[in-house]
């Protein structure tokens, strides 16, 4: 018992065989009874600061996992039955990540944040490649050359070429800006080669063959993809130690009795 709520030899049963999936190691049955008891504990503090997510904030974070999955609800929900375990028990598991992870973020915001000399000194532990790394904003135009999925290369070749000649059944997308840590560092290395007012090489998606117009590119303040990277751990550091504590504080004040 959490506080007056239940926690059954079922419950046990079937957090173990979730954690089993998720791990492909058997768990220790005190450690899925102690991870069952946080949850309880982590709900019902969430509750006191009016955090409490409904049942279709559960139900699109469920969504969003089968979409990183691959896969559709249904199909996630047939694979977890398929294994004996209710859709139910991974959606506890949701909810209680979801509601730790707003009351955390939202009632300790001030002590999470990295301030610019902890990055600073972050960046020379790493050394002078950290801190020496600069930051550019680039300002962008995409361009698509529309083509029919499934066309040959002659045809995709073809309607590269005849970019110069018309700029008929293309897409001009509105300019973008943005910056070095905004981009995966393929994408920005070729910007950073690319002169102002030139494109990018063209590049076949399922949209048709796109190019970017650069635009502009100028140094910015803003954090250098190396500087997000350390402001990044520094924050996840700080998270899990606040989380840590606050935890080990609402568990001391819980009232847990084992039957």
């Amino acid at each position: 018992m959490v506080n007056g709520e239940p926690i059954t030899d079922y419950d046990i049963e079937q957090r173990s065989k979730l954690d089993f999936i998720s791990s492909h190691k058997q768990p220790a049955r005190q450690d899925v009874i102690n991870e069952l008891i946080d949850e309880k504990v982590k709900i019902k503090e969430a509750k006191k600061f009016g955090v409490d997510p409904s049942s279709s904030d559960i139900e699109q974070s469920y969504a969003a996992m089968s979409t990183r999955m691959r896969i559709t609800p249904e199909q996630l929900t047939k694979s977890l039955e398929s294994q004996g375990i209710r859709p139910d028990t991974l959606k506890a598991r949701i909810k209680a990540d979801m509601v730790w992870t707003s009351l955390v973020r939202g009632r300790y915001k001030e002590s999470l944040q990295v301030g610019e000399k902890e990055v600073a000194e972050g960046a020379k532990s790493e050394g002078d490649e950290a801190q020496q790394a600069e930051a550019f904003e680039y300002k962008m135009q995409p361009i698509v050359l529309i083509v029919p999925r499934g066309s040959p290369a002659a045809t995709i070749e073809a309607r590269a070429n005849a970019l110069f000649k018309s700029m008929q059944n293309a897409t001009i997308r509105e300019t973008v800006t943005k910056t070095s840590a905004d981009m995966p560092p393929v994408l920005r290395e070729l910007l950073d080669k690319t002169p102002i007012g030139h494109l990018t090489p063209p590049e076949v998606t399922k949209q048709g063959v796109e190019m970017v117009a650069l635009c502009g590119r100028k140094p910015t303040t803003v954090d250098s993809p190396k500087k997000k990277e350390i402001r990044d751990k520094m924050f996840v550091q700080k998270y899990e130690a606040k989380s840590k504590s606050y935890l080990q504080e609402i568990r001391r004040a819980a009232m847990i009795e084992y039957r």
